[in-house]
C-alpha cells in the first residue's frame, strides 16, 4: 500500500522547479532589498523553525550578516522591537495560518517592519498581510512532517540569504543550488531500498537520538521533531554535537541509538569524534554522510540526506503499522 506520503516524496523534484521558475528572480530581489538591513529575524515552527536554523548556520560559515532565528511565540512574547528600525524578518510557514508564525508577522507589523512571508498557499493570512510573499508552488500538502514544502522553503532561504554574499564559495553554492532538482529526483529513485531496510533492522527502536553540528543541527532538530516524533510517533531528542560530552555521553551505552548526520566540513570534527567514540561503546550508530549520498558542497548537505531520511520515517511507520505523515492531535488542540 502506498501511503499520502509516498507521493509527496515523490513530488519534490517538481514542486522544486515549479517554484524556481515561478519564483527565483523574486527571491533575488528580495535578497537585495534584505542585503541592506542591519539584522534580519527568521521566523518559523516546526519543520518551518528547522529551515530557519539551517540557512542561519550555513550563513555563519561563511558570513558575520546579523541573522537570529525564533519561534512565532518567542518573537511575540519576549523580543524588544524598535518602530521604523533597519531590520527585516522572514517568516516561513506551509499553511500561511500557522498561529504563532502569524501572530510574530502582526507584531512586525506594529512596527513597521518590513516582511516576507515564505508560503504554500497563496491565499492564505501570511501572505495576504505580509509586505511581500514567496509563493511555494508544491500544490496540497497532507503529510504532517513535511516533504515537498520543507526543500522549497530551504531552497528559497538559500537564495536570499547566499545571494548577499559575494565570496567565491557563496556562488558555488548558488551554482549548485540549481543543481537541487535533479538531485533530489536522483535520491529518490535511488535511496529507497537502502533506507527501507535500515528502517526494518531499527523498527523495535522506540528512543532515537538526533545528532549534528553546524547546519546539520537544523535537520537534527527537524528529524527529531517533526519525523520522528509527529511522523513515526517514535520518541526522539535533537542533540548538537558540540554538546555530546555534556549530557548524552553518559547515555550511550550499548544498543542505545543515535542517528548521526554527517557531512565533511571543518564544522564536523566533533560529529566525527561523538561517531568514533559511540562504535567503540557498539552504541547502535546509524549514520547519514553526505558523501555517500551526493557530491555537493557541504553547505548543502539538507538537500543531499533529507530524502533517504524521509524514505527510512516512511518505512519505519509502516513497519510499525502507522500510516505516515498522519496525525493525531495537531489541529484539534489550540493554546
Amino acid at each position: 500500500m502506498e501511503y499520502g506520503m509516498y507521493h509527496e516524496i515523490k513530488d519534490q523534484p517538481i514542486s522544486l522547479r515549479r517554484t524556481i521558475d515561478a519564483e527565483k528572480k523574486h527571491m533575488e530581489q528580495i535578497s537585495k532589498e534584505f542585503s541592506k538591513f542591519d539584522k534580519i529575524f527568521l521566523i518559523g515552527c516546526g519543520s518551518s523553525l528547522s529551515t530557519c536554523y539551517t540557512v542561519k548556520d550555513a550563513m555563519k560559515s561563511i558570513s558575520t550578516k546579523n541573522i537570529d532565528v525564533q519561534t512565532g511565540f518567542d518573537f511575540v512574547d519576549y523580543q524588544y522591537l524598535e518602530k521604523d528600525s533597519n531590520v527585516g524578518v522572514i517568516l516561513t510557514s506551509q499553511s500561511g495560518e500557522t498561529s504563532d508564525t502569524l501572530a510574530a508577522l502582526r507584531k512586525a507589523k506594529k512596527y513597521n517592519i518590513k516582511t516576507v512571508s515564505i508560503t504554500n498557499i497563496e491565499d492564505s493570512s501570511m501572505a495576504k498581510e505580509a509586505d511581500d510573499t514567496i509563493i511555494t508552488r508544491c500544490g496540497e500538502e497532507l503529510a504532517i512532517l513535511g516533504t515537498k514544502t520543507y526543500v522549497t522553503q530551504l531552497f528559497s532561504l538559500y537564495v536570499i540569504l547566499f545571494n548577499m554574499v559575494k565570496t567565491e564559495r557563496s556562488q558555488k553554492v548558488l551554482e549548485q543550488l540549481d543543481l537541487i532538482p535533479d538531485i533530489i529526483e536522483n535520491l529518490i529513485n535511488n535511496t529507497e531500498e537502502k533506507s527501507k531496510q535500515m528502517a526494518k533492522t531499527n523498527k523495535d527502536v522506540d528512543l532515537f537520538y538526533c545528532m549534528g553540528s553546524g547546519l546539520n543541527f537544523g535537520l537534527a532538530y527537524k528529524l527529531a521533531m517533526t519525523m520522528f516524533m509527529e511522523g513515526s510517533l517514535k520518541h526522539a531528542c535533537p542533540v548538537y554535537s558540540g554538546e555530546f560530552r555534556h549530557g548524552l555521553i553518559e547515555r550511550v551505552e550499548k544498543d542505545v541509538t543515535v542517528v548521526f548526520l554527517k557531512s565533511d566540513d571543518d564544522f564536523d570534527d566533533v560529529t566525527k569524534r561523538a561517531i568514533t567514540f559511540c562504535e567503540d561503546l557498539e552504541v547502535n550508530s546509524i549514520i547519514f554522510d553526505l558523501k555517500d549520498y551526493a557530491d555537493i558542497d557541504p553547505l548543502l548537505t539538507p538537500f543531499g540526506l533529507i530524502i533517504p531520511l524521509e524514505w527510512f520515517i516512511y518505512h519505519l511507520s509502516i513497519y510499525n503499522g502507522e500510516d505516515p505523515g498522519s496525525t493525531r492531535h495537531i489541529g484539534k488542540i489550540r493554546y
